[in-house]
């Protein structure tokens, strides 16, 4: 069944696991209770309950299983189960209390117990009430779960011993837990009527197990192969196994996940239920497997048509095949329970059959007008022709399939039916005709848009290298020189995502054979308008034709230039079918806005990015309008407004759903959720934002920043392995070699935290003084001052000897980062106060007067203060905490470290969380908030501050640096010390270190 092996790890069903445990906690303590979990085959039912009795705890888990021989097998099959193990692992005891003259009835089904009674016609009462007595008496006095798998096949004794059960189990101690298959309860399966009635009981509930989401279907299939899929094969496997466990775990295998194929034992659970069906209903099921293109959904009366039998015959056909749930009624149609099992039925037709039926589908949909929506039309004889080897008309539908998924925004429907087009070309002679006259690299170029719109980088970089390819080199008239614009440009788009070189370079091609006059000039000036606003550097070689803007001239390039010169073309382009260039003039509103924003142009840059999403939404733009939308959020967190941000940002990702695109513009949207969400210290939630990203994501540059984001959260949590492993996919430490000011301040950002975390200063400070060197900070000075902030930390630990003993290294990153902070432009609440926290870290790394650092750390409190940033400030409460310990201040330092320390809590975060209980340890701050705590216990009557003194003693302080760590004078490190040697009784200093080890104090 599982080519390659059952998940590793348990994915998914963490709700329904707690509810299972509350249930056990509900049965043991307040009433013994039933759940009834039912499922498809395969969706997770055995790995949930064998997960929950792994959890459970207390109390005994006894397993019973039905056979697969109903009726005819083994009366209370599952119930023989459970008393031989209660009989194995409980001895005769339990079971001889409850016999009856020496008799047991019980031996009817445990002859282990001796031989049965005569036959008496009570028996079958006794026997129940038997049970029921042994499974109360066996509860005590932890609890007793009793799961019994596959209710589906129970016999009737097996059912009706359990309904007696539910019925009288009314005292606590019992649960039951019972499993049955959901697809398996055909119309007249005598569990199908019986479920109703047991869900009236009181004692009963009832939990349907769906199937996993796309990410948890992600997280499923990379951890049984050991490594993420790539999104395109995440989301064709999350389509062919519909979520269903079982699927994946059979199909996570390079060679299956995107083909038809069907691995056998797969395929043989998914047709055992045609099994049960005669010829004639078998053949409306491969009838309807051809047909159901549709998302798995086939018409009534597409199916009469093609299947073309009487309509008696047929009514009764579909009868059995939907008692048999093979099909579900859905409308006015059918559906197959599952995607893959139309795959396997579909692969059983013989060629003959298959080619036969795919052609009379095909004209079928030209008979029966408006059998399938108008927009699916095209698609679907698109697909039944082709499987039918009419080729020609395969073609033209295809072409018509396209057209109507480029109107619908479907861009990898549009790429699938371009690339069939392409595919047939060749053997299609009146080719070009049936395309509307577009020639072959026309038709090569559209695609190449689709897949840039779609997310499928890849795929458009190697249809632009084709579609060039097909342009000869001495065709220089305009046509021919627009076609080669355009793929240039669509070729630098997908370079840019996939982070290939300098794809900027196109742009400068293209613009310097793009005929001005001609239409997507504009567009061609907003997407250089919006490179050169994200680039630190432009290429050498980017040298425009003539009467084209310098392109080695800085200021001729700046991006507010070069957004309104778009802006200018774009409304002098030709009127036409496509009236103005409006999504030109919509791009270069938003790099506009943006380009204000960064000068500090806040009002101004709002005023355009919003006309630019205006413009965007009434063209129906959604990869615009998130793009506005990305951007404005961007500059809201800049000013403090991280609300507003995410409700932006939260509706565009639910729009961005809804039409399909999270593999395109989501991801980036995932992106800066999951920042804002970093900033507000909503940890948790910013690392699942990022996680869902790089699900979903195809685009490298989206990935790194996604991986980049999960890297900071992961650490604030804690989770510093995790973090290791994410870093391993972001490419910080290359993001040197990156034109993009954020790629490049963002990838050093995570690199240079991680290393501080793990206390590597000197490779986070050579990373830093690279980035220094070669960055401009200026560009972007919001994620600037972040990245200034963190390397002044790696300085400030980097100094705990003092200045005068820095290394080199630390003393020319000291020196790097003035320079490079005298001319930041500082916009925006958030970034003053990473300036003025910036300031506070050096301050402390100088080793200025003690009250000057404090004073620097209360600048620091205050200008967070006016921020949400809440776990930014606690970090500057801590620092001030200590600054002001060190300035024989101590005012305001039980306020900060409780503060903190709460926040910490709330947030999760635990780094910061440490920080605060070892500091607030250390100055003998007790952080319980409850005054009915019991005080902890403390070894040999020491008092909690000697009990402090011996650990620091356990890690070989001197008394001087005893003192230092807990804010006391070393006189009086030296009398703790003389009190613990005269209470513990020990010799010496080394004597109480080991002591301090062996009470467990340096843990």
């Amino acid at each position: 069944m599982t080519p390659i092996g059952t998940s590793p790890v348990f994915v998914g069903r963490h709700s329904e696991l707690r509810a299972l445990l509350d249930h056990a906690r509900r049965a043991r303590s307040e009433a013994s209770v039933t759940m009834l979990i039912g499922g498809d085959a395969g969706v997770g039912k055995s790995r949930l309950v064998s997960e929950f009795a792994a959890q459970v705890g207390q109390g005994r888990v006894v397993f019973g299983g039905c056979l697969e021989l109903g009726v005819d097998g083994l009366p209370f099959a599952p119930f023989v189960a459970v008393l031989r193990h209660l009989l194995r692992d409980l001895g005769r005891a339990p079971f001889d209390a409850l016999a009856l003259d020496g008799e047991h009835e019980l031996a009817r089904l445990l002859p282990e117990l001796g031989r049965a009674p005569a036959e008496r016609r009570e028996a079958r009462g006794i026997l129940f009430e038997q049970v029921l007595r042994l499974l109360t008496a066996v509860c005590e006095p932890d609890g007793l779960t009793v799961i019994i798998e596959d209710l589906h096949w129970a016999d009737n004794a097996t059912r009706d011993l359990l309904v007696f059960l539910l019925r009288n189990l009314d005292s606590p101690g019992v649960q039951v837990v019972a499993t049955y298959r959901a697809d398996d309860l055909h119309r007249t399966h005598p569990l199908r009527r019986l479920l109703p009635e047991l869900e009236r009981l009181p004692n009963v509930t009832r939990l349907e197990l769906g199937p996993l989401d796309r990410e948890e279907v992600a997280e499923q299939a990379a951890a049984i192969r050991g490594s993420a899929l790539p999104p395109d094969e995440v989301t064709a496997l999350y389509h062919r196994t519909g979520g269903n466990p079982l699927f994946v775990e059979s199909l996570t295998d390079c060679s299956a996940v995107r083909t038809d194929h069907v691995p056998q034992g797969t395929r043989e659970l998914l047709l055992a239920s045609l099994h049960r069906l005669d010829d004639r209903a078998r053949f409306v099921v491969r009838v309807a497997s051809v047909g159901a293109v549709s998302g798995g959904r086939i018409s009534h009366e597409l199916l009469a048509h093609v299947a073309d039998l009487p309509e008696s015959e047929l009514d009764a056909a579909l009868h059995a095949v939907v008692d048999t749930n093979v099909l579900r009624i859905e409308g006015t149609g059918y559906r197959f329970r599952h995607a893959l099992l139309r795959e396997a039925v579909h692969s059983e037709l013989l060629p003959g059959q298959r080619s036969r039926l795919h052609s009379r589908f095909a004209e079928a949909l030209d008979t029966l007008p408006g059998v399938v929506p108008a927009d699916r039309l095209a698609t679907e004889q698109a697909h039944h022709f082709y499987a039918a080897s009419d080729l020609p008309r395969a073609l033209s539908a295809a072409w018509s399939a396209a057209r109507h998924a480029r109107e619908a925004l479907a861009y990898a429907e549009e790429l699938l039916m371009l690339e069939r087009v392409l595919e047939l070309w060749d053997r299609v002679a009146d080719a070009e005709e049936r395309v509307e006259g577009h020639s072959h690299v026309d038709v090569i170029s559209m695609a190449a848009a689709s897949a840039v719109e779609g997310g499928q980088v890849g795929r458009a970089r190697e249809l632009c290298d084709m579609g060039l390819a097909g342009i000869p080199e001495d065709a220089l008239d305009e046509e021919n020189l627009l076609r080669r614009a355009i793929l240039l440009r669509r070729r630098a788009q997908a370079r840019i995502q996939l982070s290939d070189g300098d794809g900027v370079e196109d742009l400068f091609a293209a613009q310097a054979v793009h005929p001005k006059h001609a239409y997507g000039y504009g567009f061609l000036l907003s997407l250089l308008a919006r490179e050169t606003l994200l680039r630190q550097r432009l290429p050498a070689s980017a040298t425009p034709g003539p009467g084209r803007m310098n392109a080695g001239d800085r200021d001729g390039l700046r991006a507010i230039e070069l957004a309104k010169e778009a802006i200018r073309y774009s409304e002098m382009a030709p009127r036409g079918a496509d009236a103005s260039d409006d999504c030109a003039r919509a791009d270069a509103l938003i790099t506009l806005g943006t380009a204000l924003f960064g000068d500090g142009e806040i009002e101004e840059g709002r005023a355009a990015v919003e006309e630019g999403l205006d413009l965007a939404r009434r063209m129906s733009d959604p990869s615009l309008e998130a793009r506005a939308l990305i951007n404005l959020a961007h500059y809201l967190r800049e000013q403090g407004q991280h609300e507003e941000a995410i409700e932006l940002l939260d509706c565009s990702l639910e729009r961005l759903r809804e039409l399909g695109l999270m593999s395109v513009r989501g991801t980036f949207t995932a992106l800066n959720l999951a920042e804002t969400h970093y900033d507000l210290g909503n940890l948790e939630t910013a690392r699942q934002m990022a996680r869902t990203g790089l699900a979903w994501s195809p685009v490298p540059m989206h990935r790194n920043h996604l991986a980049q984001a999960a890297v900071r959260a992961s650490l604030a949590l804690g989770e510093v392995e995790e973090a290791r492993e994410y870093a391993a996919k972001d490419g910080g430490r290359e993001s040197l070699t990156t034109a993009r000011i954020h790629t490049v301040q963002l990838g050093v950002a995570a690199a240079v935290e991680l290393d501080i975390a793990e206390n590597a200063l000197d490779r986070a400070l050579a990373l830093a003084r690279e980035s220094l060197r070669t960055v401009d900070f200026a560009l972007s000075s919001g994620y600037g001052w972040m990245l200034l902030d963190l390397i002044a930390e790696a300085v400030r630990r980097a100094s705990a000897d003092g200045p005068e003993r820095r290394s080199p290294l630390v003393a020319e990153v000291r020196g790097l980062l003035d320079e490079v902070a005298v001319p930041m432009p500082e916009i925006g609440p958030v970034q003053t106060a990473y300036r003025v926290a910036y300031a506070a870290r050096l301050a402390a790394a100088d080793r200025q007067d003690a009250a000057d650092v404090l004073t620097a750390w209360r600048k620091a409190v205050a200008a967070w203060e006016r921020t949400p940033l809440r776990l930014r400030l606690a970090d500057a409460r801590l620092h001030a905490a200590e600054a002001a310990v060190a300035a024989g201040d101590r005012t305001d330092v039980e306020a900060w470290v409780r503060a903190a320390a709460a926040v910490a809590k709330e947030s999760g975060a635990a780094v910061l969380a440490n920080r605060a209980a070892d500091l607030a340890r250390r100055l003998g701050i007790s952080l319980d908030a409850s005054p009915a705590a019991a005080p902890p216990p403390y070894p040999a009557g020491l008092t909690p501050r000697e009990t402090e003194v011996l650990r620091l003693l356990g890690r070989g302080y001197t008394n001087a640096e005893i003192a230092r760590e807990l804010f006391i004078a070393a006189k009086t490190a030296s009398v703790h010390v003389s009190n613990i040697l005269a209470k513990l009784d020990l010799p010496n200093r080394g004597a109480a270190g080991a002591r301090a080890r062996d009470l467990g104090l340096l843990a």
